[in-house]
């Protein structure tokens, strides 16, 4: 308690990092468990019964993706953030076991602290979450992930869950640094000398390689996978690969400043910076740490998702022949087959529906019902527009009563040929054979398909057609595309245009799931960073003063401290732009096994806006801390060591 009252100033730092894991972490578990509770209001019709049961199911894998990348990083970013808090004390604890304090107390003390530390940040991060959890919720809701009006409600047990996960992760993070400090001789750490001095412990180097090795092994597993499936896996890599590198950013820290130093030569306060990162690796790995975390998880994400887009693209475009689409009425689409110029024509009419089996169990009405889409179809002209070839069974078989798996999402329900879908359309049901099944394509479609004549959509139902368009030869695009339009009540557009639409839906959808799972993780790792920027400068007061005595002023002081701090960032976001690229390779090669199509994606303008806030943010921050801590007279600031 002494001690935390006297040095609050660096302890307030290692308080609002688990303050913030805390709540993302409360607010993420409070959401998970009011969705896979949720229950539609009673007196809806069975469609919209499964269409929110979906919703809500449909976010459950994207919370619980969030809670567990909120938990690691909690975890890591405290473990970081408590370890080099430690590491500003040594001198502290040395002086302490000079007086007599034996290796278990001074464990004892750091390990009191940090449950101290913990239990603050619990008590921070609890109404904390409160807030949390409404911006959460809005943005699902927002983004259509869950239904409206969703609202978690408030558990009382929780508040031991967040304390425990406070506690857990302050102790978890001080007991490594609490065993090595309790290690280190007492002469050592006054001087700095010996394994004090050593950044790069054993430890480090076992779970720096050790998390390289995991991430190369998960982007092995992931080419046996489809993109759906090495999406979420591809998270872990970046993950996994952003640790490892943190573990092991002390290892390139001193290069990199030795470079700096050759490279602005003459440059006194330049030249101080680059010394200082040689000297304090610990420090700049602590900066370094969370800025590799962000770029290596926002950046390797983002390009994965947009080269997940752009390879729907290209295989949408390759799958489709026809020249033309357009969206009409079903009564209308007839009329487009009598236009000169027009080959052939394939009409697809969309159907909402109910699944009742989606477990193979039960068939009744509130089991596992799963909502979804079918296009009806005319089998010959479907296989003419899409090139779609079924991998069991034959489209042939489509007539009558009978169903096919289409490219969307229920393909993966583990349905095969031979068994039975269970259908519900508006309040007729339906019991019908499974006879051919398509492969799932990344640009998704109709989950089912059903032959024409065999579904008549109730009464004030909304329904469209779409119809694919293929020309005659010599026929003129622009004027078929003129006279379709001129017998119909909708729209007619380009077929690469339509993909192109097509495309865009997609990614919207993809952008709004980077937006939930790393929205605010990122503002989390970034705040890490600031604070090890501030944790850093409260203790370097005397470094400061030193270098003022020695001849700088005041100006050049604080020059010194952005330029080295800017210098770390550009390390960190490097190494991230490392983790990251791993995650970009692992997708492409993904990609290129099921599509055919290797594609790599980097989105540019968010890399120079992340580059650019982040360089800023921790400049800023350290222009602010320095600007502080040389404030006083250096002779004080001496003295004050």
């Amino acid at each position: 308690m002494s001690t935390f009252r006297e040095r609050w100033q660096l302890f307030i730092g290692s308080i609002l990092t688990v303050g913030f894991g805390v709540a993302l972490v409360q607010s993420s578990l409070l959401i998970l468990l009011a969705a896979v509770g949720f229950e539609p209001a009673p007196g809806l019709d069975a469609l919209t019964r499964a269409q929110m049961l979906n919703s809500s199911m449909l976010a459950v894998p994207v919370i619980g993706i969030t809670l567990a990348l909120g938990l690691i990083l909690t975890i890591v970013i405290v473990s970081s953030t408590f370890a080099f808090t430690v590491s500003q004390r040594r001198k502290e604890l040395g002086l302490l076991r000079l007086a007599g304090a034996s290796r278990t107390q001074v464990r004892r003390l750091l390990l009191s602290e940090a449950a101290l530390l913990g239990l603050t940040g619990t008590a921070v991060g609890i109404p904390l979450g409160l807030a949390v959890v409404r911006l959460q919720s809005s943005m699902l809701v927002s983004f259509d992930f869950l239904p409206s009006g969703f609202r978690p409600e408030w558990q009382n047990w929780v508040v031991a869950v967040s304390i425990a996960i406070g506690l857990i992760v302050a102790l978890a993070g001080v007991s490594v640094a609490s065993r090595r400090a309790g290690q280190v001789r007492p002469l050592d750490a006054v001087r700095d000398t010996g394994d004090e001095a050593r950044v790069m412990t054993k430890s480090r180097w076992f779970f720096g390689v050790a998390f390289l090795t995991i991430a190369a092994l998960l982007i092995v597993v992931s080419q046996t996978l489809d993109p759906g499936g090495a999406m979420p896996l591809m998270m872990l890599v970046a993950l996994a690969a952003a640790v490892g590198l943190a573990e092991l950013s002390p290892v390139v820290v001193p290069p990199v400043g030795r470079v700096f130093g050759l490279i602005f030569r003459g440059h006194p306060t330049a030249e101080l910076a680059a010394a200082n990162m040689r000297d304090g690796v610990r420090r700049s790995a602590s900066t370094a740490a969370p800025l590799i975390l962000l770029v290596g998880l926002v950046i390797g994400l983002l390009s994965t998702s947009l080269a997940l887009t752009t390879a729907s693209e290209v295989t949408l475009r390759r799958d489709t022949t026809a020249d033309l689409v357009a969206t009409t009425p079903p009564d209308e689409a007839t009329r487009i087959s009598n236009v000169p110029g027009v080959a052939t024509t394939s009409v697809e009419t969309d159907v909402p529906l109910v699944i009742t089996n989606g477990d193979h169990g039960e068939d009744e009405l509130g089991g596992d019902v799963q909502a979804g889409h079918a296009s009806v179809v005319h089998p010959d002209d479907f296989r003419e527009a899409h090139r779609i070839h079924a991998v069991s069974g034959t489209l042939d078989d489509l007539h009558g009563q009978a169903v096919a798996l289409g490219p969307g999402r229920t393909g993966e329900l583990g349905f095969s040929i031979g068994d039975t879908i269970d259908l519900q359309i508006g309040d007729r049901t339906m019991q019908l054979p499974i006879v051919a099944v398509t492969p799932i394509k990344p640009y998704g479609g109709p989950d089912l398909l059903l032959p024409a004549g065999s579904v008549q959509l109730p009464a004030g139902a909304t329904e469209s057609a779409r119809t694919f368009v293929s020309l005659s030869p010599g026929a003129d695009k622009d004027t078929v595309q003129i006279a379709i339009q001129e017998r119909i009540s909708g729209t007619v557009t380009d077929a690469d245009e339509w993909v192109q639409d097509q495309a865009a839906a997609q990614q919207n959808t993809q952008l709004k799931i980077f937006v939930v799972l790393l929205g605010l993780s990122s503002l989390y790792t970034l705040f890490a960073a600031i604070n090890a920027v501030v944790i850093a400068a409260s203790n370097r007061r005397p470094e400061f003063g030193a270098t003022r005595l020695a001849g700088l002023t005041r100006r050049q002081t604080v020059r010194m401290a952005v330029l080295e701090s800017g210098a770390v960032a550009a390390i960190g976001i490097a190494l991230g732009g490392v983790a990251a690229s791993g995650t970009i390779l692992g997708m492409r090669g993904a990609l290129e096994r099921m599509t055919g199509v290797g594609v790599v994606e980097i989105p540019w303008p968010a890399v120079g806006g992340l580059v650019g806030g982040a360089l800023l943010a921790v400049g800023l921050a350290s222009l602010s801390t320095a600007r502080a801590a040389t404030r006083v007279n250096p002779i004080a600031a001496v003295s004050s060591d």
